[in-house]
């Protein structure tokens, strides 16, 4: 048989081909082709352009994984714990300075000066960067759960692991990572400050959490955990305002004074810092947030004010949903197996 019966009907046909065409006969089509409206099939060609479009988009995305992947060093059989590479100065791991490459172990210390920095691959899901005057350590590490605490310093994390199995333990909170790129600092008191460039990152201390996106920022403390996250871009009075209401102790009036600042300077993309400030503040400072991210994102149905003020969780989950950040349930399922505080 030729191919050319496949496709035109010329050349000579397979018996076998032949019994099929007989035993489908009955169902073949033999009415002239609709005739679709000239509007439809614009919009066929225009879906068509944009599968390709997205098709594209996502193969490229794929490509920079894998070869991010394959480029990364494997560490060698039989060890556990995390490479070490340097990348300036004297890095080193308790007592021992780090030559090219090392190995790091559950327990161990890693510590770079002010001429130092290293790179620290989480097994086969991601890569830290060590800045300099910086001290972590490995607190544990299986295929499905990497921990290190960092003690004081400032690193930058790459991880292409699920979400939920790279957390970072800071004296204030946990950081847990949701498929994301942040840089983390952490100064000789304590407190931290989370800077997010890809994907989501899960601040949390105690209870009190924060989702952090791409391009916002979140503060945390010592004894209270992650402030209020915002917008990097947002404006220095709410932020000023923010630090004022998230960690001073303030009199009654100065917290007022505070809020309307942040609610004055809040735009539309800053409703994401209110719908974390409305179940933070007090009962009494709560009507106020409530009317300033109502007029910036209308409350969806089934969201009623007397809920919100009470901080009802479906509610707030629901406006979330309105806030053009992403559906937030996926971010709960990961909240429920987040791991417990380090001791």
């Amino acid at each position: 048989m030729k191919d050319d019966y496949l496709w035109d009907g010329s050349g000579e046909p397979d018996s076998e081909i032949q019994r099929l065409e007989s035993v489908l006969a009955r169902y073949r089509h033999s009415r002239p082709a609709p005739q679709f409206p000239e509007r439809l099939t614009a919009w066929a060609r225009w879906r068509t352009r944009l599968f390709r479009v997205s098709l594209a988009a996502a193969t490229a995305a794929l490509v920079i994984v894998v070869v991010r992947f394959a480029r990364r060093p494997i560490p060698p059989s039989g060890q556990t714990g995390w490479q070490v590479r340097r990348l300036a100065g004297a890095p080193k791991i308790g007592d021992a300075p780090v030559g090219e490459t090392a190995q790091l172990a559950v327990g161990q210390w890693l510590e770079t000066d002010d001429a130092s920095r290293a790179n620290v691959f989480v097994g086969t899901s991601g890569k830290v960067e060590i800045d300099s005057d910086t001290r972590i350590r490995l607190v544990e590490t299986r295929p499905s759960h990497h921990r290190l605490a960092l003690a004081q310093g400032t690193i930058h994390a790459m991880i292409w692991a699920p979400p939920g199995q790279f957390v970072v333990d800071i004296p204030s909170a946990m950081a847990v990572d949701l498929g994301c790129a942040y840089t983390l600092h952490v100064d000789d008191k304590g407190a931290g400050l989370l800077r997010v460039t890809f994907g989501w990152v899960g601040f949390e201390f105690k209870g009190r959490e924060s989702f952090i996106p791409a391009g916002a920022v979140c503060a945390t403390q010592p004894g209270v955990g992650p402030g209020t996250p915002y917008f990097a871009d947002a404006s220095a009075g709410l932020r000023d305002a923010l630090a004022k209401l998230d960690f001073e102790q303030s009199s009654a009036s100065e917290r007022v004074a505070s809020l309307k600042v942040i609610l004055a300077e809040s735009r539309k993309r800053d409703a994401f810092t209110l719908w974390h400030l409305l179940s933070r503040v007090g009962p009494a400072e709560r009507e106020p947030v409530y009317r300033r991210l109502a007029a910036l994102v209308f409350p969806p149905h089934g969201v009623t004010r007397e809920g919100a003020l009470q901080g009802d969780r479906r509610m707030l989950n629901l406006w979330w949903d309105e806030l053009g950040l992403g559906d937030i349930n996926w971010w709960r399922e990961w909240e429920r197996a987040w791991p417990q505080q380090s001791p």
